[in-house]
């Protein structure tokens, strides 16, 4: 587990002597949540699949109270914080009682290249909201494709984290800058940028606080309902990839976390921020650094298109990292990619494939590690701090072959997240990670 950083190490502890906090991340096929204590050890955690419901933000809703009602009597007692994360980019479109207007636009939906022109014709070269799947181009797209009666109803387009996270509080309208900055919002100056202001739409736009600054109280209902204090406060939360770095280990510049789970998510800790939206590369800022990286559609929503999980895992102890097949693929699950190519309209490229599905899959894996080299060596000739170790998270890091692989292309040392887990991230959030951490 992460170590605090020793100044101040004390006086932080006693702000949180026997208390908990939650973390819950809500990623592409599932929750999961963990509950750390003020040493941040993990004293519960819990993990589900979205119930099947016709409307995602219903399993979400759904997923979110099992998650509260399945914590432990002893934990309950001293809940003090919770933090939500959500899959960057994925967003709802609400009227003023926060009940989304539309189906949900995923994390991967691209919207097309004819709406990144308006958003080009607005924001400056590099902006992270660039891109055919940024939550601006699809704000745009809704104005563009809503019945005015449709779209004359919304009040708040709100980022899966903060549509969550007030099912907790209530307060509608509240985003943190890890999820806006896809938006457009200014993490350099903490603001909206002037061209952001002064839209038909800028009424939309959730008002941006800190990741990790507490932003309500958890309802008076809900209290009663699962047995939790009133004063546990419901902290601003982040990306799933964010706090799947958060909870990795990584503390200096030079660090790297790969995510993979179903996509592939690349952060690089730098001194230098990083924005080139051309290669679909973004930078967060964290405390004194910058987070600076890019999330791939490569993953392993890839491999279950072709293998299930015990064949996975079977395949794999088959498979000699050391001598790699003359296969040459870029494994998407369907046409588009983000990073580092940034192409909506990218083809995957899964040809030829071996009558040997052990040969087949070995090719998978080389290509995913492939991209995620290519990721790492294009951000430090963008100046980024140089890549000196690699830390892996999301369920990908459990295949021993898949990491050996990876460290044969990438001459790193790679080693497992401290917790592979994003929900333990974001609980070291919700306690302060950033400002002891990060500065």
């Amino acid at each position: 587990m992460l170590e605090l950083s020793q100044p101040g190490k004390a006086a932080w502890l006693h702000m949180y002597d026997d208390n908990f906090v939650l973390g819950i991340d809500f990623g592409t096929s599932g929750v999961r949540a963990a509950v750390v204590d003020t040493q941040r050890q993990v004293q519960w955690s819990h993990r589900a699949d979205y119930p099947q419901q016709p409307q995602l933000h219903t399993s979400w809703r759904m997923a979110l109270e099992e998650t509260l009602g399945q914590l432990p009597a002893t934990i309950r007692a001293g809940l003090r914080r919770i933090a939500i994360d959500g899959t960057s980019g994925t967003v709802l479109l609400c009227d003023r009682h926060g009940h989304p207007l539309t189906p949900a636009l995923l994390y991967n939906y691209a919207c097309g290249e004819e709406m990144i022109e308006p958003v080009r014709a607005m924001a400056p070269p590099h902006s992270p909201a660039l891109s055919a799947t940024s939550s601006l181009s699809k704000l745009l797209w809704w104005q563009q494709t809503l019945s005015p009666e449709v779209w004359n109803q919304a009040v708040y387009l709100l980022h899966q984290a903060d549509w969550l996270s007030a099912q907790l509080h209530g307060q509608w309208g509240y985003s943190d800058y890890h999820n806006s900055l896809k938006l457009g919002y200014d993490v350099g100056a903490l603001a909206y940028p002037a061209w952001l202001l002064g839209q038909p739409w800028t009424h939309l736009l959730p008002k941006v606080v800190a990741p990790g600054q507490a932003i309500a109280p958890i309802t008076s209902t809900l209290a009663a309902q699962f047995d939790l204090s009133p004063q546990c406060q419901v902290i601003a939360g982040t990306t799933d990839s964010i706090a799947a770095f958060l909870a990795s280990g990584a503390e200096t510049p030079g660090d790297g976390v790969t995510s993979l789970g179903s996509t592939l998510a690349i952060k690089l800790l730098s001194h230098q921020r990083i924005d080139a939206s051309q290669y679909g590369i973004y930078s967060h800022r964290l405390g004194q650094y910058w987070l600076a990286g890019g999330a791939s559609n490569t993953g392993g929503a890839v491999l279950q298109q072709f293998f299930d999980g015990p064949t996975l895992a079977t395949l794999s102890e088959q498979i000699n990292p050391s001598t790699p097949p003359d296969l040459d693929y870029y494994p998407l699950p369907k046409p588009g990619e983000r990073f580092p190519i940034n192409d909506p309209n990218l083809p995957p490229r899964l040809t030829p494939r071996p009558a040997d599905d052990a040969t087949f899959l070995h090719g998978l894996l080389l290509g995913i590690a492939r991209i995620e080299k290519q990721g790492y060596r294009l951000l430090e000739k963008l100046g980024a701090s140089p890549l000196r170790q690699l830390y892996t998270a999301g369920g990908g890091a459990k295949n021993l072959t898949w990491q050996t692989i990876r460290a044969n292309l990438l001459q790193v040392p790679i080693q497992t997240a401290a917790s592979p887990e994003a929900a333990v991230g974001t609980a070291y959030l919700a306690q302060g990670i950033i400002t002891e951490q990060f500065g």
